[in-house]
Order: structure tokens, then sequence, then C-alpha cells
């Protein structure tokens, strides 16, 4: 069920009063990550380009929680290599997405949708697996409360695609409940020994077996 008529706009309503609402809330917490990311590095923010509805690229926002750390032949180190002490605090409590509040006001973002992932994806995805940008991206997504990273990439996207069938309003609010609830238990945060989840590198068609279904 793609968001249409009445319920997109409610669902806009929805990600408009939260995340204004929010930030205002959480202005002092934005402060006090912003100060102690500030005191170990700059810049404060991770600014990166990302495919938003309908593969329309926007930069979202981040805390940063990485350095910029090379070899000496000038090549970024890996992942692991380069996340701060901070930075892994900040993912694993996922104060580095608050940031993407300031997105779902500008409407780049929803609360609720398949996360935004890399611009070299796009040409990677199945037919199947592209409909994930059929709605906007979100903060959270069912495939968030569903594993997260501890899933392969092929469970991943179906989860993203079953969502893009079946969304509604009660299932908006289900999952940001559940993502309340892992957050605060630190759950599904990363794919084990890693410190991001490995590069999507394709994937031949999903079957319809492995489609998600509701639990």
């Amino acid at each position: 069920m793609v968001e249409t008529g009445s319920k997109r706009v409610l669902k806009r309503v929805l990600d408009v009063v939260v995340s204004a609402f929010s930030l205002a809330l959480l202005s002092p917490l934005f402060v006090a990550v912003a100060l102690a990311v500030w005191i170990e590095g700059r810049p404060v923010l991770f600014r990166q380009q990302r495919p938003g509805y309908q593969g329309v690229p926007f930069f979202t926002l981040k805390f940063r929680s990485m350095q910029d750390k090379r070899d000496e032949q000038g090549r970024l180190l890996s992942d692991e290599d380069r996340i701060t002490p901070l930075g892994a605090f900040l993912r694993r409590s996922s104060l580095d997405e608050l940031p993407q509040l300031w997105n779902v006001l500008r409407g780049d973002m929803s609360l609720v949708g398949p996360r935004p992932l890399l611009m070299q994806y796009l040409d990677r995805y199945t037919p199947e697996q592209a409909r994930r940008h059929s709605v906007l991206p979100g903060i959270t997504g069912w495939t968030q409360v569903n594993g997260r990273n501890d899933l392969t990439w092929e469970k991943k996207l179906a989860l993203d695609v079953w969502y893009v069938d079946h969304w509604s309003l009660g299932l908006d609010l289900r999952i940001l409940w559940i993502t309340m609830w892992k957050v605060l238990k630190g759950e599904g945060i990363g794919a084990e020994g890693s410190a991001t989840m490995p590069e999507f590198k394709g994937t031949e068609a999903t079957s319809t077996k492995e489609r998600a279904r509701v639990r």
C-alpha cells in the first residue's frame, strides 16, 4: 500500500508534529552531544547524500561517529579503525541519528520508512527491491524492528518492500513503539564483527518465499 491521498497527508502531519516537538524537547541533549563530538574533533555533523523518495538524492544528517583516518597511501581505514569511543556509544544508543529529525521536518525523510542507503546501491537493486523507494525513507522502519543489521541484505530489502505494500498509520505507530523499546535495550545496532553493515553487492531476484511476513 503506497502512501496516497489523505493517509499520506496524515503521515506527514504526524512527522511534522513529532519531529518539531522532539527537536524542541531534546534540544538540551542535542547541545550536549554536539559539544561532546566537538571536543573530540570536527566536524560535529556527518552530512552525506542518500537516495530519497523515488531515488531523488538529499543530504542526510548524523552526529559524526568516525574519524577521517587514512593509511600511508591515503586510503580510508576500515570503519572499525575509524569509529571513535564516543561514536560507538552514539551508535549503540542511536543518538547519532537525532539530527535526522531535521530531515523529517524538512520533508526529506519520514519518522518511519525504509532506511536511506548509499547512492551507489541504486543500480544494484532488483526491480522488486527498488520499490523500497516508493515511499519516503525513515529514521526507523520495519527492518529495524525485525533484526536490523543482524539480517542478510536480501532479508532487509524484502522487509522494506513488505512495508511499502502494507503501510498504515497503525503500523507506523507500532514500529515507533518497538523502536523506542529496542533503543532502550540496545538491540540490533550492528552486524556481528563489524562496525557497520557490510557493503551491498547486489543480489539475484529475491524469492517470494523470502518475502517478509507480519509477526
